[in-house]
């Protein structure tokens, strides 16, 4: 694909994806760019705002198979990866695959599973294979895990561990829709007799992968690598910042403004696409101070602020081809 048929059929993945679900447009681009970089997002917002919508939403217009796991504190790792079960018949142990094993994951409240159950996905995340018996399974093609956490209710969670919250490449929120926008939900569900809106496939799985192997041919000129490095080199030098962004946010920071830029159909990075992702690939990745955290910073206000002192470089016409 050339990047204006990517942008053309990102823009068409969204649109129908609004016409399912009440979401920001902005929410939608920033789930497609972790898609499309190779990553996995995290919706953190209260219940019954979408979120789960949102991603069997995106794996019905993309022809991609979905599976969601409800996280729970009893819930087991080999609930979520599969195990070995004795054949009475072949007198072996064969593999039993767990809901990991789809292209489209909805791990649903995440951070109500205890930590052993929560690490399970780290492997999964990283590799894209899991290990069972001491054998490993490699998971389909493309996998693309969407997480929820719930941030209002804190009985019978975990809090997600730093580690755990950095496989994330971004993480972001849906938020409540305005009035013209609730106003909407009722007028669709009027309008049908179904509870869950139906979903038309847009893009063939073929497609998908073709879109996921785009952002490795958009330019990121050297002064828009430099911006980059330097972004995330200043959310360790802020004194609110107890642990500021790894090397590895650097490089998914990097991931995911070329997948913004081909997103756009663009064939080169510009320091607009490194801001409009950055605060959802950079925010959850920091550690806060205690004396920042008690007068209540907020993590997305140290990027914003990051943003606004990282001296912005200016391209060429010649750097821009």
């Amino acid at each position: 694909m050339n990047a204006q048929d990517v942008e053309t059929r990102c823009r068409a993945i969204v649109d129908e994806l609004s016409r399912t679900v009440i979401v920001d447009d902005e929410v939608l681009r920033t789930v497609l760019t972790g898609l499309l970089a190779g990553g996995h997002v995290m919706l953190e917002d209260v219940p019954g705002t979408g979120k789960t919508l949102t991603a069997r939403t995106l794996a019905d217009a993309l022809g991609l198979s979905f599976s969601r796991v409800q996280f729970t504190p009893d819930l087991l790792p080999s609930d979520v990866t599969g195990t070995d079960v004795f054949d009475e018949g072949s007198r072996e142990f064969e593999f039993r695959p767990g809901p990991l094993f789809a292209n489209v994951v909805l791990a649903d409240e995440i951070n109500r599973a205890s930590p052993k159950t929560q690490s399970a996905l780290l492997e999964a995340m990283e590799e894209e294979q899991v290990t069972v018996g001491g054998e490993t399974h490699p998971l389909p093609t493309p996998f693309f895990v969407v997480a929820t956490g719930n941030p209002v209710e804190s009985e019978g969670t975990f809090e997600l561990p730093a580690a755990q919250r950095d496989r994330f490449m971004l993480e972001t929120s849906i938020g409540y829709p305005d009035m013209d926008g609730e106003l909407e939900l009722i007028d669709r569900r009027a309008s049908r007799r179904a509870t869950r809106p139906s979903t038309e496939q847009v893009c063939t799985a073929g497609e998908v992968e073709e879109l996921r192997e785009a952002p490795e041919d958009v330019h990121v000129e050297p002064p828009v690598r430099r911006y980059v490095a330097s972004v995330t080199r200043a959310t360790r030098e802020d004194d609110r910042v107890a642990t500021g962004v790894s090397p590895r946010g650097t490089e998914r920071l990097f991931e995911a403004a070329r997948a913004r830029a081909a997103i756009g159909g663009r064939e080169y990075v510009s320091p607009d696409e490194v801001k409009d992702v950055a605060p959802a690939a950079l925010a959850h990745r920091l550690i806060l101070t205690a004396e920042a955290r008690i007068e209540g910073v907020g993590k997305r206000e140290v990027v914003d602020d990051v943003l606004s002192t990282v001296e912005v470089p200016k391209l060429s016409g010649a750097e821009r081809r």
